[in-house]
Protein backbone atom coordinates (compact mmCIF):
# COMPACT_ATOMS: atom_id res chain seq x y z
CA UNK A 1 0.00 0.00 0.00
CA UNK A 2 1.22 4.00 -1.05
CA UNK A 3 2.88 4.90 1.99
CA UNK A 4 -0.08 8.05 2.04
CA UNK A 5 -2.72 5.71 2.71
CA UNK A 6 -1.00 3.60 5.21
CA UNK A 7 -0.50 6.89 7.07
CA UNK A 8 -4.49 7.02 7.21
CA UNK A 9 -5.87 3.58 7.77
CA UNK A 10 -4.23 1.50 10.97
CA UNK A 11 -4.56 -2.01 9.58
CA UNK A 12 -8.10 -2.54 11.77
CA UNK A 13 -9.37 0.30 10.07
CA UNK A 14 -8.29 -1.18 6.38
CA UNK A 15 -9.90 -4.35 7.30
CA UNK A 16 -12.94 -2.25 8.53
CA UNK A 17 -13.32 -0.61 4.98
CA UNK A 18 -12.72 -3.52 2.80
CA UNK A 19 -15.05 -5.39 4.70
CA UNK A 20 -18.01 -3.00 4.49
CA UNK A 21 -17.07 -2.60 0.71
CA UNK A 22 -17.20 -6.33 -0.04
CA UNK A 23 -21.14 -7.00 -0.92
CA UNK A 24 -22.85 -9.84 -1.93
CA UNK A 25 -25.93 -9.45 -4.55
CA UNK A 26 -28.24 -12.52 -5.02
CA UNK A 27 -30.04 -11.50 -8.32
CA UNK A 28 -32.32 -14.19 -9.71
CA UNK A 29 -30.61 -17.71 -11.33
CA UNK A 30 -30.35 -17.15 -15.11
CA UNK A 31 -33.70 -18.63 -15.89
CA UNK A 32 -36.23 -19.67 -13.48
CA UNK A 33 -35.04 -20.09 -9.75
CA UNK A 34 -34.19 -23.62 -9.03
CA UNK A 35 -36.50 -25.77 -6.22
CA UNK A 36 -34.28 -26.40 -3.46
CA UNK A 37 -32.68 -29.74 -2.38
CA UNK A 38 -32.26 -31.00 0.74
CA UNK A 39 -28.59 -30.02 1.61
CA UNK A 40 -26.27 -31.68 4.02
CA UNK A 41 -25.17 -29.68 7.67
CA UNK A 42 -21.75 -28.12 7.46
CA UNK A 43 -19.91 -27.29 10.42
CA UNK A 44 -18.95 -24.18 12.22
CA UNK A 45 -15.76 -23.60 10.92
CA UNK A 46 -12.61 -20.67 11.04
CA UNK A 47 -13.04 -17.89 8.32
CA UNK A 48 -12.21 -20.14 4.59
CA UNK A 49 -9.12 -19.65 2.99
CA UNK A 50 -9.42 -18.18 -0.43
CA UNK A 51 -7.45 -21.21 -2.05
CA UNK A 52 -8.82 -24.22 -0.40
CA UNK A 53 -12.49 -25.52 -1.85
CA UNK A 54 -15.36 -24.94 1.01
CA UNK A 55 -19.44 -24.37 0.17
CA UNK A 56 -20.90 -21.16 0.92
CA UNK A 57 -22.17 -21.38 4.32
CA UNK A 58 -25.54 -19.52 5.86
CA UNK A 59 -25.52 -17.86 9.40
CA UNK A 60 -26.49 -21.20 10.83
CA UNK A 61 -23.33 -23.15 9.91
CA UNK A 62 -25.05 -25.40 6.93
CA UNK A 63 -24.69 -24.89 3.41
CA UNK A 64 -26.87 -22.13 2.20
CA UNK A 65 -29.63 -23.13 0.14
CA UNK A 66 -29.96 -21.01 -2.40
CA UNK A 67 -26.04 -22.02 -3.45
CA UNK A 68 -26.94 -25.62 -2.71
CA UNK A 69 -30.18 -25.21 -5.35
CA UNK A 70 -28.03 -23.63 -8.05
CA UNK A 71 -25.47 -26.05 -7.64
CA UNK A 72 -27.49 -28.70 -8.19
CA UNK A 73 -28.94 -26.80 -11.24
CA UNK A 74 -25.41 -25.94 -13.14
CA UNK A 75 -25.61 -30.24 -12.39
CA UNK A 76 -28.40 -30.28 -14.12
CA UNK A 77 -27.21 -27.74 -16.84
CA UNK A 78 -24.38 -29.86 -17.71
CA UNK A 79 -26.26 -32.78 -18.07
CA UNK A 80 -28.78 -31.93 -20.31
CA UNK A 81 -27.00 -30.95 -23.59
CA UNK A 82 -23.54 -29.54 -25.41
CA UNK A 83 -21.90 -26.52 -23.36
CA UNK A 84 -20.05 -24.19 -26.18
CA UNK A 85 -19.32 -21.08 -23.96
CA UNK A 86 -19.25 -21.67 -20.09
CA UNK A 87 -19.54 -18.28 -17.76
CA UNK A 88 -18.14 -19.00 -14.33
CA UNK A 89 -17.94 -16.68 -11.41
CA UNK A 90 -20.01 -14.21 -8.92
CA UNK A 91 -23.18 -11.96 -9.02
CA UNK A 92 -21.40 -9.93 -12.04
CA UNK A 93 -21.43 -13.19 -14.14
CA UNK A 94 -25.20 -14.23 -12.44
CA UNK A 95 -26.23 -10.91 -13.85
CA UNK A 96 -26.38 -11.84 -17.53
CA UNK A 97 -29.59 -12.85 -16.61
CA UNK A 98 -30.82 -9.10 -16.39
CA UNK A 99 -29.22 -8.72 -19.91
CA UNK A 100 -30.96 -11.35 -21.65
CA UNK A 101 -30.86 -9.65 -25.30
CA UNK A 102 -27.05 -8.99 -25.41
CA UNK A 103 -26.52 -12.60 -24.38
CA UNK A 104 -28.50 -13.29 -26.58
CA UNK A 105 -27.05 -11.83 -29.66
CA UNK A 106 -23.73 -12.64 -28.63
CA UNK A 107 -23.87 -15.83 -26.91
CA UNK A 108 -26.70 -17.37 -28.29
CA UNK A 109 -25.10 -19.06 -31.01
CA UNK A 110 -22.35 -21.30 -29.11
CA UNK A 111 -24.61 -23.11 -26.68
CA UNK A 112 -23.81 -21.00 -23.45
CA UNK A 113 -24.49 -21.53 -19.54
CA UNK A 114 -23.96 -19.32 -16.91
CA UNK A 115 -22.71 -20.49 -13.90
CA UNK A 116 -22.36 -17.93 -11.86
CA UNK A 117 -23.80 -17.18 -8.27
CA UNK A 118 -24.13 -14.22 -6.43
CA UNK A 119 -21.83 -13.78 -3.28
CA UNK A 120 -19.24 -16.30 -4.30
CA UNK A 121 -15.73 -16.47 -3.36
CA UNK A 122 -12.94 -18.28 -5.13
CA UNK A 123 -13.27 -21.18 -2.64
CA UNK A 124 -16.67 -21.62 -3.65
CA UNK A 125 -15.81 -21.92 -7.29
CA UNK A 126 -13.16 -24.05 -5.92
CA UNK A 127 -15.61 -26.20 -4.00
CA UNK A 128 -18.33 -26.05 -7.44
CA UNK A 129 -15.95 -27.43 -9.62
CA UNK A 130 -14.57 -30.37 -7.18
CA UNK A 131 -18.09 -31.16 -6.77
CA UNK A 132 -19.00 -31.89 -10.47
CA UNK A 133 -19.60 -28.39 -12.57
CA UNK A 134 -16.79 -29.06 -15.08
CA UNK A 135 -17.90 -32.95 -15.10
CA UNK A 136 -19.21 -34.08 -18.40
CA UNK A 137 -18.39 -30.90 -20.51
CA UNK A 138 -16.29 -29.59 -23.12
CA UNK A 139 -16.88 -26.08 -23.71
CA UNK A 140 -14.80 -24.68 -26.74
CA UNK A 141 -14.20 -21.61 -24.05
CA UNK A 142 -14.73 -20.91 -20.24
CA UNK A 143 -15.00 -16.96 -19.16
CA UNK A 144 -14.08 -16.63 -15.88
CA UNK A 145 -13.98 -13.75 -13.20
CA UNK A 146 -13.69 -13.88 -9.66
CA UNK A 147 -12.13 -12.32 -6.49
CA UNK A 148 -14.27 -9.57 -5.93
CA UNK A 149 -15.54 -10.75 -3.12
CA UNK A 150 -12.57 -11.89 -1.48
CA UNK A 151 -10.95 -8.24 -1.59
CA UNK A 152 -11.21 -8.09 2.04
CA UNK A 153 -8.41 -10.87 1.77
CA UNK A 154 -5.14 -10.16 1.02
CA UNK A 155 -3.91 -9.65 -2.36
CA UNK A 156 -1.42 -12.82 -2.31
CA UNK A 157 -4.17 -15.07 -0.80
CA UNK A 158 -6.38 -14.12 -4.36
CA UNK A 159 -3.99 -14.41 -6.59
CA UNK A 160 -3.05 -17.72 -5.03
CA UNK A 161 -6.50 -18.90 -5.16
CA UNK A 162 -7.45 -17.56 -8.95
CA UNK A 163 -4.14 -19.43 -10.07
CA UNK A 164 -5.27 -22.40 -8.65
CA UNK A 165 -8.75 -22.22 -10.34
CA UNK A 166 -7.15 -21.47 -13.58
CA UNK A 167 -5.10 -24.73 -13.08
CA UNK A 168 -7.88 -26.96 -12.05
CA UNK A 169 -9.79 -25.76 -15.21
CA UNK A 170 -7.12 -26.78 -17.27
CA UNK A 171 -7.16 -30.23 -15.41
CA UNK A 172 -10.71 -30.74 -15.74
CA UNK A 173 -10.88 -29.63 -19.18
CA UNK A 174 -7.71 -30.26 -20.84
CA UNK A 175 -9.09 -28.98 -24.46
CA UNK A 176 -10.76 -26.21 -23.36
CA UNK A 177 -9.42 -22.33 -23.65
CA UNK A 178 -10.06 -20.07 -20.79
CA UNK A 179 -10.54 -16.53 -21.58
CA UNK A 180 -9.41 -14.85 -17.90
CA UNK A 181 -10.79 -11.66 -17.39
CA UNK A 182 -9.44 -9.13 -14.49
CA UNK A 183 -11.50 -8.31 -11.84
CA UNK A 184 -13.54 -5.35 -12.83
CA UNK A 185 -13.04 -2.09 -10.73
CA UNK A 186 -15.46 -1.30 -7.98
CA UNK A 187 -16.11 2.14 -5.70
CA UNK A 188 -17.82 4.82 -7.29
CA UNK A 189 -15.51 7.79 -6.31
CA UNK A 190 -11.19 7.12 -6.78
CA UNK A 191 -10.78 10.39 -4.87
CA UNK A 192 -12.05 8.81 -1.55
CA UNK A 193 -9.04 6.83 0.37
CA UNK A 194 -10.81 3.32 0.72
CA UNK A 195 -12.08 2.88 -2.90
CA UNK A 196 -8.68 3.41 -3.64
CA UNK A 197 -6.98 1.30 -1.52
CA UNK A 198 -9.68 -1.12 -3.07
CA UNK A 199 -8.69 0.04 -6.51
CA UNK A 200 -4.83 -0.54 -5.86
CA UNK A 201 -5.88 -3.71 -4.50
CA UNK A 202 -7.26 -4.81 -7.69
CA UNK A 203 -5.11 -3.35 -9.60
CA UNK A 204 -2.30 -5.84 -7.99
CA UNK A 205 -4.08 -8.60 -8.20
CA UNK A 206 -4.65 -8.08 -12.21
CA UNK A 207 -1.18 -7.22 -13.30
CA UNK A 208 -0.61 -10.84 -11.71
CA UNK A 209 -3.41 -12.48 -13.32
CA UNK A 210 -2.12 -11.32 -16.64
CA UNK A 211 1.13 -13.42 -16.26
CA UNK A 212 -1.26 -16.18 -16.69
CA UNK A 213 -1.57 -15.31 -19.96
CA UNK A 214 0.39 -18.05 -21.98
CA UNK A 215 -0.89 -16.93 -25.68
CA UNK A 216 -2.32 -20.55 -26.25
CA UNK A 217 -4.82 -22.32 -23.09
CA UNK A 218 -5.28 -19.21 -21.17
CA UNK A 219 -5.87 -15.86 -22.61
CA UNK A 220 -5.95 -12.89 -19.93
CA UNK A 221 -8.25 -9.81 -20.90
CA UNK A 222 -9.04 -6.53 -18.71
CA UNK A 223 -11.63 -4.26 -19.65
CA UNK A 224 -11.96 -2.38 -16.10
CA UNK A 225 -11.05 0.67 -17.73
CA UNK A 226 -14.35 0.22 -20.28
CA UNK A 227 -16.40 1.42 -17.15
CA UNK A 228 -14.93 4.44 -16.39
CA UNK A 229 -15.66 7.62 -17.06
CA UNK A 230 -12.25 10.48 -17.74
CA UNK A 231 -11.99 10.69 -13.92
CA UNK A 232 -11.63 7.35 -13.29
CA UNK A 233 -15.40 7.17 -11.59
CA UNK A 234 -18.32 4.32 -12.19
CA UNK A 235 -21.11 6.42 -13.57
CA UNK A 236 -24.52 5.08 -12.35
CA UNK A 237 -25.66 4.72 -15.86
CA UNK A 238 -23.26 2.02 -16.08
CA UNK A 239 -23.06 0.41 -12.48
CA UNK A 240 -25.56 2.21 -10.83
CA UNK A 241 -23.98 0.72 -7.14
CA UNK A 242 -20.64 0.97 -8.41
CA UNK A 243 -20.29 -3.12 -8.49
CA UNK A 244 -22.62 -4.52 -10.88
CA UNK A 245 -23.28 -3.68 -14.12
CA UNK A 246 -26.55 -2.44 -16.01
CA UNK A 247 -27.63 -3.35 -19.18
CA UNK A 248 -25.47 -1.08 -20.86
CA UNK A 249 -22.59 -2.02 -18.56
CA UNK A 250 -23.24 -5.62 -19.93
CA UNK A 251 -23.29 -4.39 -23.86
CA UNK A 252 -19.79 -2.56 -22.98
CA UNK A 253 -18.27 -5.99 -21.51
CA UNK A 254 -19.57 -7.82 -24.82
CA UNK A 255 -18.46 -5.40 -27.25
CA UNK A 256 -15.14 -5.30 -25.29
CA UNK A 257 -14.81 -9.15 -24.69
CA UNK A 258 -15.83 -9.98 -28.48
CA UNK A 259 -12.48 -9.45 -30.44
CA UNK A 260 -10.55 -11.93 -28.19
CA UNK A 261 -13.78 -14.55 -27.47
CA UNK A 262 -13.90 -14.92 -32.00
CA UNK A 263 -10.04 -15.76 -31.66
CA UNK A 264 -10.53 -18.15 -29.14
CA UNK A 265 -13.59 -19.87 -30.48
CA UNK A 266 -12.03 -20.69 -33.97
Amino acid sequence: MPRRLSALFTPLALAAILAAATCSFLAPAYGADPAPSPVQAAAKTAPQAADVAAPKLGKDGQIEKRFSAMHDAFLKRGKEGPVGILFLGDSITEGWVHAKDVWEQHYGAHQPANFGIGGDRTQHVLWRMDNGELDGIKPTVVVLMIGTNNIGDSAENIIKADTKIVAEIHEKLPDTRLLLLGIFPRGADPKNAGIAAIRGKIATINQALAKLDDNAKTRYLDIGGKFLDADGALPKDIMPDALHPNVKGYQIWADAMQPLLDELLK
